[in-house]
């Protein structure tokens, strides 16, 4: 077993360069790969109790150690590390599988309990850390990535379509699965259990609850969120290795980089990055909030010079991955890793204050009166009848759309009778009938809620850990720094569920008691400034630089032999967007699917490319 678990370690040293650990037990290993943040020294895992019958070993900071470190020698723990590891195995001996309750922080952690031959397996309550698994043949296997587990041969490098095609739908893989079949993500929020008499068991631990306080003034919500955002950012800046910020120039980023500046004796280092096309260019915003706290600021300008890179990016993605933002990711943890080894980014503002546009469509769309169900039947039809391309169709669509369904159609890519044309017919004929029943679904316990509080629940339990937080994840370990994401630790997280949503967006300004908060603490211009999302000109560069290069790996040889997609199909699409239409999405995921099959389940799983 021992040259297994070293080969699962050897797949992801990119995320732990630093150090290798491995317990190896009857029946039973562990194993993990160390970027060592906090305790340089004494801080090797896996990390044990006082008698060595619990084990664990653990991906993440766990940012209220010191207090837990001084609860549980109260109770008569002794540690022998100055780790934040060390009081996992210690909160377990207290209070079992309810140790997660204590912590604060981001984690993905398994646990091995020696006297009762049990593993614990436990992710963080947002999803910042990763977690798959398999069960396959009587073992239970798991790691933090999917390379890891394709060291073991009983894993085998078969599609799961269904995911395939959600990615396809939606950028990414679903919440459950991984495009690997048989390989499964543990949820954010959950724990699995197991043991050699009990099949794997897993199940929720936290669950974020939307309690409006009416009860608060403006005022209070604004020193309250105040009040929380710097005790977090205080916790997040813990390290014993150098720390910056990822800074954009919104109004998250930026707030995260003003309550840092304003906690550090040192200037903080800042990096940002922009484009040569100015209608994606932040760089000029992020240049004056670095001016206003006094960091020391980097910064970068990306052109469509990528092309030796988008290889290894893939291969570090893990999955298909239809985001094409993880391209300026990658890029900006590229420059930061000169620099640091820790970055905090300014991730879930836009779920937890209701910064998105598509919120200020929906509140217009839900402000006019239905169309009559008959009216929506014809729309659809003629929707389903016009050309594919054809300028009207997708506004047709969606206009026979209604509520829940209608904001989730502006989300959606390739659709099922798209996805159809795309496959080869033995390969859609793979397909579930329905790819992703739940997608379409109102958020579970949120009936009679406000649309907003449903619609920011389904974008904190889909998009944020499924989209936002892997594409953190992926390309800052793929050059082995940390981020970590002071918006969410759940206690902030908590307090900004109770803010009702007629505060959360007020005559269509968004982020609006987040706004007021920062008010005086933000140059004016930053808060004022229209929202621009973390986008790469992919439009532009396909029709240019690239054009040549999406058509020539989208219809070469290999993938053609692979006989996943239809030729003709692909090919329209192409001719479609290089007459003006907007698929840049849609040709970026067929991108990300070829080029992960060439470096994952061609190439196999450890083989990373070079950059």
């Amino acid at each position: 077993m021992g040259h297994e678990v070293r080969a699962m370690c050897s797949a992801i040293v990119h995320r732990g360069p630093d150090d290798e650990g491995l317990y190896l037990g009857s029946g039973v290993g562990l194993g993990m790969r160390r970027l060592s943040i906090i305790d340089l020294d004494s801080g090797r895992q896996p990390v044990r109790n006082e008698d060595g019958s619990v084990w664990v070993v653990f991906n993440g900071e766990i940012y209220n150690f010191r207090e837990l470190v001084i609860r549980l020698r109260a109770r008569g723990h002794r540690f022998y590390t100055r780790s934040d590891t060390e009081t996992i195995v210690h909160l377990y001996e207290e209070y079992g599988d309810r140790c997660v309750d204590h912590m604060r922080g981001m984690f993905a952690f398994a646990l091995w309990d020696e006297k009762k031959r049990r593993l614990l397996l436990a992710r963080d309550r947002l999803g910042i850390k990763p977690l798959y698994y398999a069960d396959v043949g009587g073992r239970l296997l798991f790691g933090s990535e999917i390379k890891a587990l394709l060291e073991l041969q009983e894993v085998e490098r078969r599609l799961n379509w269904d995911a395939v095609a959600h990615c396809l739908s939606y950028l990414v893989t679903p919440p459950n699965e991984s495009a690997i079949a048989g390989v499964h993500k543990l949820p954010p929020a959950h724990l699995m259990t197991a043991s050699a008499d009990r099949p794997p068991a897993v199940s929720r631990y936290w669950d974020l609850h939307f309690e409006p306080d009416y009860g608060k003034t403006e005022k209070q919500f604004i020193e309250g969120l105040r009040e929380h955002l710097e005790e977090s950012v205080c916790l997040h800046l813990i390290s014993d290795v150098p720390l910056g910020a990822f800074l954009s120039g919104g109004i998250d980023s930026s707030s995260v980089v003003a309550s840092a500046a304003r906690q550090k004796t040192e200037p903080l280092k800042t990096f940002s990055i922009g484009f040569a096309e100015q209608e994606f260019n932040e760089l000029g915003a992020a240049r004056r909030v670095a001016e206003a706290f006094h960091t020391d600021h980097h910064e970068l300008v990306l052109q469509p010079d990528i092309l030796e890179r988008l290889d290894h990016l893939a291969w570090h993605l893990d999955e298909p991955f239809g985001d094409s933002s993880a391209i300026a990711t990658y890029m900006v943890s590229q420059m930061a890793a000169q620099h640091v080894k820790v970055v905090l980014s300014g991730d879930g503002g836009d779920e937890l204050f209701a910064g998105y546009d598509k919120y200020v469509v929906e509140q217009r769309e839900r402000s006019r009166a239905p169309l009559p169900a008959p009216a929506r039947k014809m729309l659809a039809f003629i929707s389903r009848a016009m050309p594919e391309g054809m300028r009207g169709r997708n506004f047709l669509r969606h206009a026979s759309r209604t509520g829940f369904e209608r904001y989730l159609d502006a989300s959606t890519f390739f659709r099922r009778e798209e996805l159809r044309r795309l496959f080869e017919p033995e390969i859609f004929a793979m397909l579930s009938p329905e790819p992703d029943p739940g997608r379409g679904a109102e958020p579970d316990g949120l009936e009679g809620r406000h649309w907003l509080t449903r619609l920011q629940y389904l974008d904190i339990q889909r998009y944020l850990p499924l989209d936002i937080l892997t594409k953190v994840d992926r390309m800052s370990m793929a050059h082995s720094i940390e981020t970590r994401v002071p918006l969410l630790d759940h206690k902030l997280v908590e307090f900004a569920a109770t803010i009702p949503p007629e505060m959360q967006m007020r005559n269509g300004t968004t982020k609006y008691i987040l706004k007021r908060a920062m008010r005086g603490i933000l140059p004016d211009e930053i808060i004022n400034r229209p929202k621009h999302g973390f986008a790469v000109p992919l439009r532009y560069w396909f029709r240019n630089r690239l054009s040549n290069y999406a058509r020539e790996l989208l219809l070469s040889a290999p993938s053609r032999r692979r006989g996943v997609f239809n030729q003709q199909y692909v090919e329209k699409i192409l001719h479609l967007h290089e007459k003006g239409r907007d698929f840049d999405l849609q040709l970026w995921t067929l991108i990300s699917f070829e080029l992960w099959s060439r470096a994952i389940l061609d190439r196999g799983a450890r083989t990373e490319v070079a950059a």
